[in-house]
């Protein structure tokens, strides 16, 4: 895409007059702006300098909807321990070795204790993860 050219302003006008962007408050006006994006996006490469510009505001648009309607929450290291077995199809009894035995890996699993630090540091090992993720 470049965005280094002039724009012809007429045309630019025309463009937005046509999708009409504006600040999007409701599910249906994402849903809309969504639609218009897409006509765009899928055109690829060729869009002209306006076209650009108009995709830019309207992306800018739906990112900011988003943000406020869908917040992405930094999930507690519990959260991201059941993700992760979730993700690999894991149990209780799989991290019992990691855990060191099956009444740890039962209480830190039922939230009745705390990642330590060598928890932390074998969970990381073992799913080859950041250690952050569990902090």
């Amino acid at each position: 895409m470049r965005s280094t050219q002039a724009i012809n302003e007429t045309r630019y006008k025309r463009l937005l007059s046509k999708a009409m962007p504006m600040i999007i408050e409701t599910e249906e006006e994402n849903e809309r702006m969504l639609a218009e994006v897409k006509k765009l996006f899928d055109k690829g490469e060729d869009l002209s300098p306006e076209e650009e510009k108009v995709f830019k505001l309207m992306v800018k648009l739906v990112e900011d909807f988003e943000e406020k309607a869908y917040p992405i929450k930094n999930p507690t290291p519990l959260a991201m321990l059941e993700h992760l077995m979730d993700a690999r199809g894991l149990t209780q009894k799989d991290l019992w070795e990691v855990f060191g035995s099956k009444s740890t890996a039962s209480q830190v699993l039922n939230g009745k204790r705390e990642l330590s630090k060598t928890h932390i540091k074998k969970l990381a090992a073992f799913f080859n993860v950041s250690p952050e993720l569990f902090i």
